[in-house]
């Protein structure tokens, strides 16, 4: 992370992800409100809700609604630390994110835990079986240690 820090002021800010779409890194200090969304959620406040242990859904613009459809099965499977969204300019495509980590060392000496990314050209039985076991390898296991307790679908970040 540039000069150690996670948060960003602004939610236009390009910001140097080494994935797309973006598996960890710097974000805006406010979470997206867990859920499956049909509109695209800014990914700078997504990134925070990998932070907390999330795991997200993301498929292009141009993904077939039927595709869409049994990306929100998977998603109603397990709705808490789990969300969804469109991603512009990924076509057609598929992800799944997360950001796991230590939380009792993470920002400590350059300790930012890890992002992974799975990407496919198409969803099916084989992608969904893989999606499936990496959403159950990693949700609950972001870097801030925040319980999923926390990460129900409908909440979000504190009112101000």
């Amino acid at each position: 992370m540039p000069n150690g820090h996670t948060h960003v002021a602004s939610l236009t800010a390009k910001l140097p992800w080494n994935t797309s779409p973006p598996s960890n890194g710097q974000h805006y200090p406010r979470w997206a409100v867990w859920g499956f969304y049909s509109q695209l959620v800014n990914p700078r406040m997504v990134v925070h809700n990998e932070e907390h242990g999330g795991v997200i859904l993301w498929w292009g613009t141009k993904t077939p609604k039927s595709t869409v459809g049994q990306l929100r099965n998977l998603y109603d499977e397990q709705t808490t630390g789990v969300s969804g969204t469109p991603y512009a300019n990924f076509g057609s495509r598929v992800a799944i994110t997360a950001w796991t980590g230590d939380h009792t060392r993470y920002t400590r000496n350059g300790y930012y835990g890890q992002g992974h990314i799975a990407t496919c050209a198409r969803y099916d039985g084989a992608t969904a079986k893989a999606f499936r076991a990496f959403r159950d390898a990693y949700r609950g296991k972001g870097p801030e240690g925040i319980p999923l307790s926390a990460d129900q679908a409908g909440m979000g970040p504190p009112t101000q």
